[in-house]
């Protein structure tokens, strides 16, 4: 199992992992705290939909992005592994994010590299070290392959963990006049 925020083999303490859930794809191959995992510790993390929430004044309403109508999809992730005080290794990862498709863009000014299937062995390949070649991988999935729809704010409380929270809604009056 993963740890969820990542902490590198360098750390004196786990402190920083709650930070660095997320890297810019854009600046990991040359950022010292990612430049290594970018070289040997790359990975697919699954998921069938990710979250954002938009802000419209005080409402924050969430909407649930997915890819192929739900199909399984993979980010692409960095993981470390870290020796914690008591000698046990503990291994954390993170995804990368880009700049967003037009699909997020209304919601959000980023959006987590989604790979295509086609790349998920070069982007594991272990004697793959040429970070331009990976940087090349780090787009905007394609907009037309994705939807987005508002869902409950609920799915905001880990203890709403249900699929109600993560059903598609029709968002409030003020909500559907910013599309």
């Amino acid at each position: 199992m993963m740890r969820w925020g990542l902490i590198p083999s360098w750390a004196k303490d786990a402190s920083g992992s709650a930070q660095m859930i997320n890297a810019r794809s854009e600046t990991a191959a040359t950022q010292p705290v990612f430049r290594d995992a970018m070289k040997s510790r790359r990975c697919l993390i699954p998921a069938d939909g990710f979250y954002e929430w938009k802000k419209n004044g005080k409402i924050k309403q969430p909407y649930c992005f997915e890819v192929n109508d739900g199909k399984l999809f993979a980010f692409a992730g960095l993981w470390d592994r870290w020796k914690n005080p008591n000698g046990e290794w503990i291994r954390s990862c993170l995804i990368l994010t880009t700049t967003p498709n037009a699909v997020t863009a209304p919601v959000h000014d980023r959006m987590p590299v989604i790979l295509n299937p086609g790349d998920y062995d070069f982007w594991l390949d272990p004697g793959m070290n040429a970070l331009s070649i990976l940087t090349d991988l780090l787009n905007p999935f394609a907009a037309e392959a994705m939807r987005s729809y508002p869902v409950s704010p609920q799915i905001n409380n880990a203890n709403n963990d249900n699929e109600e929270s993560g059903r598609p809604i029709q968002p409030s009056k003020d909500q559907a006049q910013l599309f």
